[in-house]
């Protein structure tokens, strides 16, 4: 059953860079915690062009996990300790509304497996989402930042 989770795991992490983008994003921030980071600073560290990283902090400031100001000195911060943010939290930030791709638009309702996909798979979706979930557990950003030099 782990090595089934491990593989499904894998899947998500490999068919979506955001959640990828996001994590280097709040460790940058955690790791300069007194700094308003700009979206270029952030973006020359991913390689990336600012307009990504933009997007990701959209997402992420909307989430309440960052704050933000305009301006000369404008940039971005955490708006909480890195201790009290939880990998989780990023990546529930971030993922796709469907974890693993996108249901069928309009299967054949005349068919006894078109008519009953979507809902199928809408549980095994719902199913690998918790599973990720499970597997971030409660790591917090800083335990993931203390990683680094």
């Amino acid at each position: 059953m782990l090595q089934l989770k491990f593989v499904y795991l894998c899947l998500i992490i490999m068919s979506n860079t955001r959640f990828a983008t996001a994590l280097h994003i709040m460790t940058l921030l955690a790791k300069f915690p007194q700094e308003w980071l700009t979206s270029d600073w952030i973006a020359g560290s991913i390689n990336v062009n600012p307009v990504i990283v933009r997007k990701e902090l959209s997402e992420l400031r909307a989430a309440g996990l960052i704050t933000s100001r305009l301006g000369k000195d404008g940039g971005t911060k955490l708006s909480k300790n890195a201790e009290e943010i939880k990998i989780s939290d990023i990546y529930t930030a971030v993922k796709n509304n469907e974890v693993l791709g996108k249901k069928n638009q309009k299967p054949n309702p005349a068919c006894s497996v078109g008519k009953e996909i979507n809902n199928h798979l809408s549980m095994l979706f719902e199913q690998t989402d918790l599973l990720v979930k499970s597997f971030l557990g409660d790591k917090s950003l800083q335990e993931f930042t203390d990683q680094f030099e």
